[in-house]
């Protein structure tokens, strides 16, 4: 369901994995990042029409809700299967992507589901 060769896929490979004990897996067929929990996933799809829509070049994060509502509304931005209703959102990526807003988005769903200490660690980091 990917190419690990996929340049979208190595650069979120690379701000996802700098944060403190991140990890990746393969999570139903997609790149996940995850410390105790899952904070992005590479890649996703919609279910429009009876039909499957993959987004197959994507960052899938979970976000505050008040962050999700601004972001429904960009139309590089869908609502995934499954994950949606918990509160996670899509981003398309291209090459106009801005990858500072992707590690934005990334930081603030590792800060979602990371655990206060792994927070705490990050935040010194930050700081150096």
């Amino acid at each position: 369901m990917f190419d690990d060769a996929d340049p979208f896929l190595l650069r979120v490979r690379e701000l996802a994995l700098r944060f403190p004990d991140a990890a990746e897996k393969v999570s139903h067929g997609r790149p996940a990042f995850y410390t105790t929990k899952v904070f992005a996933y590479y890649g996703g799809s919609v279910r429009q029409a009876g039909e499957w829509l993959a987004h197959d070049q994507s960052v899938m994060v979970l976000c505050e809700p008040d962050s999700r509502t601004a972001l429904e509304q960009d139309e590089r931005c869908f609502v995934p299967a499954y994950l949606g209703p918990a509160g996670w959102i899509g981003l398309d990526l291209d090459e106009r992507t801005d990858w500072d807003e992707v590690a934005e988005l990334l930081e603030d769903s590792y800060r979602l589901t990371a655990g206060v200490r792994r927070v705490a660690r990050l935040d010194r980091l930050s700081a150096e």
